[in-house]
C-alpha cells in the first residue's frame, strides 16, 4: 500500500473513531451535571482509589506473564522484562494514538527486543485477544447468573435479558467457527478466500487473508493441552484482578455494587471498547458505565459518571507513562509506532508468501522442492524463529 493510501486509511479510521466516541460520550453525559460529576471525582476516597489504580496497573504485569506460554512454541526462554515493556508500549499506543494500532506496536516492540519474527509475535497477540474475549464472555454470563443481578432491568426500554440472548447467538456461532478453524486451519482459509474475501474491496483481500493466516498459525498453542491450560488460568486470574480493581474503585466512589457487578461492568466495557473510538477509549468506556451502573443498578448518574471519568483517567495514566518510558528506552519513536501496522502487515505478507512458495516447491514433481514446513498444519506447533 502506498504512503498516501496508508495516510488516507489512517485518517478516515481516526475520524470514524472520533465520531463514535463523541456520539457515545453524548449518550453517557445526557442529563448529567458536570459540576456534580467533578465534585464526585474530588470526593473519591484516596486509599481505595490508589488501591484500585494499583490493581488496574498490575493487570499489565499479569498480561506479560500470560504471554510467555503463548510465545513458548517459538521462544521457549522469553524473559519477563521485554514482554512487560512491549505490553505497556502497546497499551500506551492505544491510549495516545487513534485507530487501535497498539497490538501491532506491541508485536513490533517485542521483535525488536527478542529473536522472534514480527509476524509470529503478532500471531500470539491475536491469540491472546481470543482468550480475552472468551474469558470476558464467560465472566459476563457468570455475573448474570449470580444472585442480585437486576435481570429484569431495562436499558432505554429494552430488557437486558433479551439483549444478552441476542448477543449470545453470534458468540456461539463464532465459537463453533473457531473450533473448526483450530482443527482444519487450511480448509478454513480456503473457504474464507472463496466466500467472504470475494466481497471485500480488491485492495483489502490479500491483507485480510494474510492476517487470517497469521492468526491461524498462532492458534498452534491451542493444539497443546498444557499450554491451553496455562493460558486459561492466567486469563482467569487477569480478569479477576481487573474486576477487583473495579470493585475497589466502587468503594472509592461509594457505589453500592458488589463484586458480581464489577465482573459484569468490566465485561460490558471490554465489549464496547472493541468498537472504533478516539484514543484511550473515551466514549465507549463511559457509555458502558452509563448502561451498567445507571441503567441496571440504578446508581445516580452524576456519581456513576464521576466514577467512570475518574477511574478511567486514573487507570489510563500509569500504563501510558510506563509505556512511554519503555518506548524511550527502546528508542521507539512515535513515528515508528504509527508505522508498526504496516511493518507487521508486510512481515505477514512476506511470511505467508515465502511459506506458500516453499509448499509449491515441496510438491514440485521435478524434485527441486525444498520441503518447507506447512505454516498451518492440522496438528503440531508453529515454526521457530
Amino acid at each position: 500500500m502506498s504512503g498516501s493510501r496508508r495516510s488516507g486509511a489512517f485518517g478516515w479510521k481516526a475520524l470514524l473513531g472520533i465520531a463514535i466516541s463523541v456520539a457515545l460520550l453524548a449518550f453517557a453525559l445526557r442529563g448529567v451535571d458536570l459540576h456534580e460529576v467533578l465534585r464526585e471525582i474530588g470526593s473519591a476516597q484516596p486509599l481505595w482509589f490508589s488501591a484500585a489504580v494499583f490493581a488496574a496497573t498490575a493487570v499489565f504485569l499479569v498480561r506479560a506473564w500470560r504471554w510467555k506460554p503463548l510465545l513458548q512454541p517459538m521462544l521457549p526462554d522469553s524473559p519477563l522484562y521485554p514482554r512487560f515493556a512491549a505490553t505497556t508500549i502497546g497499551f500506551m499506543t492505544n491510549n495516545i494514538l487513534p485507530v487501535r494500532i497498539g497490538e501491532f506496536a506491541r508485536a513490533f516492540a517485542l521483535s525488536r527486543m527478542q529473536p522472534i519474527p514480527v509476524a509470529a509475535s503478532f500471531g500470539t497477540v491475536a491469540v491472546e485477544r481470543l482468550f480475552d474475549g472468551l474469558t470476558i464472555v464467560a465472566f459476563l454470563l457468570i455475573s448474570i447468573a449470580l444472585p442480585g443481578f437486576p435481570g429484569t432491568a431495562t436499558v432505554d426500554g429494552v430488557e437486558i435479558g433479551r439483549l444478552i440472548r441476542l448477543f449470545m447467538v453470534p458468540f456461539a456461532a463464532a465459537g463453533v467457527a473457531l473450533l473448526a478453524m483450530v482443527i482444519w486451519p487450511r480448509q478454513a482459509v480456503g473457504i474464507f478466500e472463496r466466500t467472504i474475501a470475494r466481497v471485500l474491496p480488491r485492495g483489502l483481500r490479500r491483507p485480510v487473508v494474510d492476517a487470517l493466516e497469521a492468526f491461524l498459525a498462532g492458534l498452534a498453542v491451542l493444539r497443546t493441552p498444557s499450554l491451553i491450560l496455562r493460558v486459561c488460568l492466567w486469563s482467569i486470574g487477569l480478569w479477576l484482578l481487573n474486576a477487583l480493581s473495579f470493585w475497589l474503585a466502587f468503594r472509592a466512589f461509594d457505589i453500592p455494587v458488589g463484586f458480581g457487578g464489577a465482573l459484569f461492568l468490566q465485561s460490558l466495557i471490554a465489549i464496547l471498547v472493541a468498537a472504533p473510538s478516539a484514543p484511550g477509549f473515551f466514549g465507549p468506556y463511559e457509555a458502558a458505565v452509563r448502561i451498567g451502573l445507571v441503567g441496571l443498578w440504578g446508581v445516580e448518574a452524576n456519581k456513576a459518571l464521576g466514577f467512570a471519568i475518574g477511574f478511567h483517567i486514573g487507570s489510563f495514566i500509569p500504563v501510558t507513562v510506563i509505556g512511554l518510558y519503555f518506548a524511550w528506552r527502546l528508542g521507539f519513536s512515535l513515528r515508528e509506532v504509527k508505522q508498526s501496522e504496516d511493518v507487521v502487515e508486510q512481515a505477514v505478507e512476506r511470511d505467508v508468501a515465502g511459506e506458500a512458495q516453499g509448499c509449491d516447491e515441496a510438491s514440485d514433481p521435478s524434485g527441486y522442492g525444498g520441503g518447507a514446513a506447512d505454516p498451518l498444519p492440522n496438528a503440531g506447533g508453529t515454526a521457530g524463529p
